[in-house]
């Protein structure tokens, strides 16, 4: 435990110098909502409630059929020093920090060196679709879903 809340503190000081000034967590309100892919049989839902207090909950829920496989807990919030990170934590476990890089209209870049796998999430919403995105550092081994709102 000790361990992995060292490594959490470790990579949480490695992203601070990377964040954007003046971003919140409202700024990413259009997140917000109930998105589904279905594909091959496949599902995911990824959910999140709109943006309260300087914090956004969601899960994300994949399986095939009508059994469920995969979760993950995630949150947007700032930090104390007031820049905003992803916290995912698939499976329920220790969650870990992506810190947000870049934000740009519909667009939400978050980053964290310091993984292994992945090391970017990258959100893009257009209208009713919305695409999540994966990856590597410089957009290795990318994978995407994209979602439309239920």
């Amino acid at each position: 435990m000790m361990k992995r809340m060292a490594i959490a503190i470790s990579a949480w000081a490695m992203l601070a110098a990377a964040a954007p000034a003046g971003q919140s967590v409202e700024a990413l309100a259009w997140l917000s909502g109930v998105w589904v892919q279905e594909k091959q049989g496949r599902w995911t839902e990824e959910r999140w409630a709109p943006p309260r207090g300087g914090v956004m909950l969601g899960t994300s829920l994949s399986g095939s059929g009508a059994v469920a496989r995969e979760f993950e807990f995630l949150r947007l919030a700032a930090g104390p020093d007031g820049g905003v990170s992803y916290w995912g934590s698939p499976g329920g476990k220790a969650a870990v920090p992506f810190r947000l890089v870049s934000l740009s209209g519909r667009e939400a870049v978050f980053e964290n060196p310091a993984h292994d796998y992945p090391t970017r999430i990258v959100y893009r919403r257009s209208g009713d679709t919305l695409t999540a995105t994966i990856s590597g550092a410089d957009g290795a081994n990318a994978m995407s879903w994209t979602f439309r709102r239920r």
